[in-house]
């Protein structure tokens, strides 16, 4: 007997949904890089992530037209100017396609853990080889260009030991020295808030909107703030973190981007970082890191409440797949 067709998932048409929009965005993004750029070795990267993206693009199509889905709008030549002068160093660059790898990855992996049609399945394998590919070349050429920062090192210890007081869990008072994940998890949330904070200071001199500049104006302090917290905990450990990134950015103020392309990069940062604060917090014992977290989460959440209530009320935010209503 000829096999029914298998119906996506809820979760299948979801992640597809939103790779199709993540995908067209990275498009218009590393093509306007990719016009400016003068490095060979960051730009064979970038030539690298544009085939990933197109490629993406037309797999997802592909699965939309066969579903009989309507295929989104995502983001278009309309939302790119190749003529815009630069407004990112190459440096910078190198630095955020590394970062966008690993959210990626993060991204990727769960969109296959998800999956349930072995088409979906095999799509997913796919993104998370290209992606890993993508992240270890990006990091492979920060490190010979001296600009990788790893993290911190530990002693080594002369036995293996057990916790013997509850003072493990403390955080206010007497406390203990920062666990080694507890070290990582810092250093890259406060490279994540560096980043994201250069990349909202260029979005901010370029926008015409005074509405969209006021939001990427508090993007950029809000990230700022973060970045010093995470940067204070581990200066009273006496280890270092991270550097500033602003000063890759240029002094242009003609947009690259359209503002709903912007808007939508805004909130494409936003997310990893809700989410790597709540792995933060169930990877950090030490109360004092979980209370740190959990403020930071909340205001990240209400910042990207902000920038969607702009996005709707500038007709800019896509309808993403939804359940029926069965209350009309």
């Amino acid at each position: 007997m000829k096999k029914s067709k298998i119906q996506l998932t809820a979760a299948e048409i979801s992640n597809l949904w939103m790779n199709y929009q993540n995908d067209t965005m990275a498009g218009c993004v590393v093509t306007y890089f990719l016009a400016n750029m003068e490095d060979q070795e960051i730009q064979s990267i970038f030539k690298y992530a544009l085939n990933i993206s197109n490629r993406h693009i037309e797999k997802v199509t592909e699965i939309f037209k066969q579903e009989n889905y309507p295929i989104p709008v995502g983001f278009t030549d309309n939302d790119v100017n190749l003529d815009a002068p630069r407004l990112f160093s190459d440096n910078l660059y190198l630095h955020y396609i590394l970062n966008m790898s690993q959210a990626a990855l993060t991204s990727y992996s769960l969109a296959l853990s998800l999956s349930s049609r072995d088409d979906i399945i095999q799509f997913y394998s796919e993104c998370l080889i290209e992606t890993k590919d993508l992240h270890n070349k990006s990091k492979k050429l920060a490190k010979e260009k001296g600009m990788y920062i790893r993290p911190p090192y530990l002693p080594t210890p002369d036995s293996v030991d057990f916790v013997k007081q509850q003072s493990f869990l403390a955080g206010w008072f007497d406390r203990r020295p920062l666990l080694g994940i507890e070290t990582a998890l810092l250093v890259y949330n406060a490279k994540r808030n560096a980043i994201s904070e250069a990349w909202l200071t260029g979005f901010g001199q370029v926008t015409q909107s005074k509405e969209v500049r006021r939001y990427f104006e508090k993007g950029r302090e809000l990230t700022r703030k973060h970045h010093k917290v995470f940067e204070s905990l581990l200066r009273d450990e006496y280890l270092s973190g991270t550097i500033n990134y602003t000063t890759g950015v240029t002094d242009s103020t003609v947009p690259p981007f359209s503002d709903k392309l912007m808007m939508y990069h805004s909130s494409f940062l936003a997310a990893p970082l809700i989410g790597q604060y709540g792995i933060s917090i169930a990877l950090s014992p030490r109360r004092d890191l979980a209370f740190h977290y959990s403020r930071l989460l909340m205001e990240v959440g209400l910042l990207s409440e902000d920038g969607a209530n702009i996005m709707i009320n500038n007709g800019w935010m896509e309808q993403p797949p939804k359940a029926a209503d069965r209350e009309t």
